[in-house]
């Protein structure tokens, strides 16, 4: 019977730190001056400026394997996250260099489901 209760009350714990958590304000996302796509698509040409943008790239997957120790995205190389990127950003114009690293993350981590901003 106690652990009958135990259980009740961890669920209902569980489920209301689940319901705090929906409200909680999105996470800041620290990038860069200009994080568009077309911000980075005009970095194609010069790869002293598209440095920065791969780097940033790079930490923001480490920070995804940090917080979802279970689903981590493999070591990619530079080239791959280019092509993702590039691919990414020439069928969503309007959309951020940070959309494309997001599904990036989803995609090679395994994960499936998208990530909430």
């Amino acid at each position: 019977m106690r652990s009958r209760q135990s259980g009740k009350w961890i669920l209902g714990a569980l489920i209301a730190v689940l319901a705090f958590g929906a409200d909680a304000a999105p996470p800041k996302l620290l990038g860069l001056d200009d994080m568009s796509c077309p911000a980075w698509a005009n970095t194609k040409a010069n790869p002293d400026e598209r440095q920065p943008y791969l780097a940033w790239a790079r930490g923001f997957l480490s920070g995804h394997n940090y917080a979802n120790q279970r689903q981590q995205v493999t070591d990619v190389s530079n080239g791959t996250i280019e092509q993702y990127a590039d691919r990414y950003c020439r069928a969503n114009p309007k959309a951020s260099f940070a959309d494309a690293l997001y599904r990036m993350s989803d995609e090679f981590s395994g994960r499936g489901a998208a990530l909430s901003k």
